[in-house]
């Protein structure tokens, strides 16, 4: 077995194509034959496997609910989180500069690596075998997923992280309809002292709120 098969011995899984692996798990620093098109392919993986997941496990969720909860599994912290559980970061192949700088252990680097991994297992042994790995990756975390403990709206998420600061209130404003009466789409601005306006757009002024104070929040560095 070498040394990169040892990372999927939990799974008794061996690559029929061992270069697939090594592929995943070369960062761009290292050469131009990385892993960015396997983290592509991987991307849309963990996210169909996820969604599928919580679409089973949560069956009175909404469409907006299931959309946030399958972003806590899927957003680059987590992602991380799971690469340095099964040591992802040994195995990796980066170049000079990213091995001084700490890469090994980066989010990012970290996060890219485990899609590029799934994505390598989906192409070789498909999606059944890819999907059963991730499954137990992420067993403990589906399982200990609260229906409403993370579902909290973005304007909800916005006012209280800016009352927690002292800081005034957002407001929002209508500042654009478009479309026919049937098919009408809205364009608001979320206002918040000492910041640019946060654009959101959606097919119900609610809508569009909710994803200007997403934006709002993320700028901020909120939750």
């Amino acid at each position: 077995m070498t040394g990169d098969a040892r990372l999927l011995e939990r799974w008794g899984y061996v690559f029929q194509d061992s270069e697939r692996l090594t592929q995943a798990l070369t960062h761009r620093s290292y050469g131009a034959r990385n892993n960015e098109r396997l983290e592509f392919l991987g991307d849309a993986v963990v996210n169909l496997v996820m969604a599928d997941a919580l679409y089973g496990r949560f069956p009175d969720l909404t469409e907006g609910e299931l959309t946030r909860l399958r972003a806590r599994l899927v957003r680059t912290e987590t992602l991380a989180s799971v690469a340095r559980e099964i040591g992802l970061g040994g195995f990796l192949r980066l170049g000079g500069g990213e091995l001084k700088s700490g890469g090994f252990d980066r989010d990012s680097i970290l996060a890219d690596a485990l899609e590029a991994v799934v994505g390598a297992v989906y192409q070789d042994g498909g999606f059944e075998v890819a999907r059963a790995i991730l499954l137990d990756l992420f067993a403990q975390r589906l399982s200990g997923i609260e229906a409403h403990a993370h579902v909290k709206d973005a304007k909800t998420a916005l006012q209280e992280f800016l009352q927690a600061r002292g800081s005034e209130r957002p407001r929002y404003e209508l500042v654009g309809v478009t479309g026919q009466d049937h098919e009408q789409h809205f364009e608001v601005v979320c206002l918040v002292s000492g910041q640019s306006p946060a654009h959101g757009r959606g097919a119900t002024r609610r809508h569009a709120e909710q994803e200007a104070a997403r934006l709002a929040l993320k700028w901020l560095g909120g939750p």
